[in-house]
C-alpha cells in the first residue's frame, strides 16, 4: 500500500499552502484583533513612536511618549520644543541624541511638504529623516491598514525557525511573506508574527512547550510540546 504523499511546500517556504493557512488560523484564534504595543492616538504619534523604537523596547518608548505627547504631539508643537527640549522627554531611550535630531527634522519636513500630515505612500515616508523601509511598513500597516509586513528581529526569527518564509536577510523574508500570506490574514500577519516571536518563539529560550504552531514548525531544535495534538 502506497504511503500518503506529503503535501508539496509552497515556493519559498518549507510549509505547504494548507499549513500556512493553518498557521495563521491558529494565531488569529489566539488573538483575533492584534495591534502594536506602542501607544498612540494619531498617525503622527505612531510615526514618532516607531522612529524612537529603533534599538529600544516598546515599554521604554511608551514611558517616554507618555511624558512627551501631553506636552507636544503635533509636528508644530514638537518643532517648537527644539532639539534640546525634545531630548528632555526622550533621554531615557537609547540613541536619544540622534533620534531627537531625526524627529525635529522629520517634523520640519512634514510641515514644509505635507501640511503637517503623515504621508500615506512608502516613497514619501522613506524620504523623512529616521524613516526606513521597516518604519514605513509599520506606519502603512498600523495607521493606514495596508497589508505590509515590517520584518523586525522577531518576524525574521519566526519566519526562519518555522520554515514559513526562510531567508538570509530581512528583505528576502519580507518579499516571501507578502507573497505567501493568504489575503484573509495579510492585514494582521505583521502583528501576529511579532507577538509570537516576542512572547513564545523567543530568541534565547523559545517556549516550545506552549507553542500552538509546534506540529507545523520545521525548526530541528524545537523542544517538546505540551499542547494537545491537533485534530
Amino acid at each position: 500500500m502506497n504511503a500518503t504523499p506529503k503535501p508539496r511546500a509552497a515556493r519559498g517556504s518549507k510549509l505547504a499552502p494548507a499549513e500556512i493557512t493553518e498557521l495563521f488560523t491558529r494565531l488569529r484564534a489566539g488573538d483575533p484583533h492584534p495591534t502594536t504595543e506602542l501607544e498612540y492616538t494619531t498617525p503622527f504619534e505612531l510615526l514618532v513612536a516607531v522612529v524612537l523604537s529603533a534599538q529600544a523596547t516598546d515599554v521604554g518608548v511608551n514611558k517616554a511618549t507618555r511624558r512627551l505627547y501631553p506636552a507636544a504631539n503635533t509636528p508644530a508643537a514638537i518643532l517648537a520644543l527644539g532639539e534640546e527640549g525634545l531630548k528632555g522627554y526622550i533621554h531615557t531611550i537609547g540613541l536619544f541624541n540622534a533620534k531627537a535630531a531625526n524627529v525635529i527634522a522629520l517634523c520640519r519636513l512634514l510641515l514644509e511638504r505635507h501640511g503637517g500630515e503623515v504621508p500615506r505612500t512608502r516613497e514619501a515616508l522613506e524620504a523623512l529623516p529616521g524613516v526606513g523601509r521597516k518604519t514605513a511598513n509599520v506606519v502603512l500597516n498600523t495607521a493606514f491598514g495596508e497589508p505590509t509586513i515590517a520584518v523586525d528581529t522577531h518576524i525574521f526569527r519566526v519566519s526562519n525557525r518555522t520554515g514559513l518564509a526562510p531567508g538570509r536577510d530581512v528583505r528576502t523574508v519580507e518579499d516571501k511573506l507578502v507573497r505567501l500570506v493568504p489575503a484573509e490574514f495579510a492585514r494582521d500577519a505583521h502583528h501576529w508574527l511579532i507577538l509570537h516571536g516576542r512572547y513564545v518563539c523567543k530568541a534565547r529560550k523559545p517556549d516550545c512547550a506552549r507553542c500552538v504552531l509546534h506540529d507545523l514548525c520545521r525548526w530541528p531544535d524545537k523542544g517538546p510540546s505540551a499542547q494537545p495534538a491537533a485534530p
